[in-house]
This record gives structure tokens, sequence and C-alpha cells, in this order.
């Protein structure tokens, strides 16, 4: 006669067994854990994290920052307007200097024309020409800003003439006048170039 074998009924595909793979109850350890972790967040105020900056802190420092760039910026454009004036400067002494070389230049010419003219009445072609030299050399210092003055009349002024000589004063000229102008005076802009060297009446 033959014995019957129990049956051992295996668990279906799907249905958990009753022991639990270590990995898997790792996994959901971990996951337990690191929701148990997770807090609320706050302001950086009411809890800082341990060893950092608060938000006061970080308001105080940012503020100081702010305003050393604003220093800085002030600084820079004080130089840039500084720089640009002195090469404003240094271009108008450049450009005195150049002057200054040149009137001589237009004082010779002027007294070749009157030496001309008072010797021979008729315009030669070399008289035009000088004339014509004269003319340009005296519209490019005006358009420069270069001026001339003739003080012949007026009471001397030390800060614009220079007295080469006294002479006595003619009849109803009080004594301090220029009577003759033996150099114009010249400016450039509110800067005498050259003081006009004249004759006073003594």
């Amino acid at each position: 006669m033959i014995e019957e074998q129990p049956i051992t009924q295996q668990p279906e595909s799907g249905e958990p067994s009753g022991e639990q793979d270590p990995a898997a109850e790792k996994e959901i350890l971990d996951a337990t854990e690191a929701q148990s972790t997770v807090r609320s967040p706050q302001s950086t105020e009411e809890n800082p994290v341990d060893g950092g900056p608060s938000t006061v802190d970080l308001v105080a420092e940012r503020d100081k920052y702010l305003e050393i760039a604003q220093r800085t910026q002030a600084d820079f454009e004080n130089y840039r307007k500084r720089a640009a004036k002195d090469a404003a400067t240094a271009g108008e002494r450049a450009k005195a200097g150049l002057v200054r070389e040149l009137l001589p230049v237009l004082d010779n010419l002027e007294r070749a024309l009157a030496t001309a003219v008072h010797d021979d009445g008729d315009s030669s072609p070399v008289v035009e020409g000088v004339r014509l030299v004269r003319a340009d050399l005296l519209g490019v210092l005006e358009r420069s800003g270069v001026q001339a003055f003739n003080p012949d009349g007026e009471q001397f002024d030390p800060t614009v003439h220079e007295a080469l000589s006294t002479r006595p004063a003619p009849d109803g000229v009080h004594p301090g006048v220029v009577v003759d102008v033996v150099e114009k005076g010249y400016r450039l802009n509110d800067t005498v170039l050259r003081p006009a060297r004249v004759i006073v009446s003594a």
C-alpha cells in the first residue's frame, strides 16, 4: 500500500513570504530615518545655521560693501574730472607757449609792412605777399582765442602793460597815461601772453 506524502503549499507569486530580504529592510529603515530628520524651514534670523551669519549680519555686511563701492565710484569720478581739468590746463599751456613763439614773427611782419609803406607808398607784390602772410597768421591766432590789444591813450596798468620809458606829458594829458605803443599786447582768453610795451607820460 502506498503512503500519501503531505503536500506543502508554495506561496503564490506576488504574495510576500514570511521572511524579508535584508537589503529591502535596510532601505525601508533608511527612508524612515530620513523622513524623521526633515524639519520645516525657518528664517535664518530666527534659527541660524550653527556657526553661520544671521540675516542681520548679512545685511550689515552688504551695506558696508555698498558704501565702499559708492565711495570708490565717487573717488573715481573726482579723479576723472581732475584728470580732464589737468589735461585741459596742459593743452592751454602748450598753446600759450606756441603763440609766444609766433608773436615775434608777427611783430616782424608788421614792421616790414610799416617800413615798406613808409618808403614807398605803392604796394608792390612783395608787400602784398607779406600783408597776406600777416593776415593769415593773425587769423590763425584769433581762431585759437588770441586777441591783440592796443592800450594807446589808456591809463598805465602794470598788470597788462610794460613801461619801456617815460615821456613828458603832452598838453591835456595826465601823467601815467600811455602815449605810445611800441609793441601791442596779446591775450589768450583771460591770460596775458605778452604785456603791451608802452611809453608812459611823466
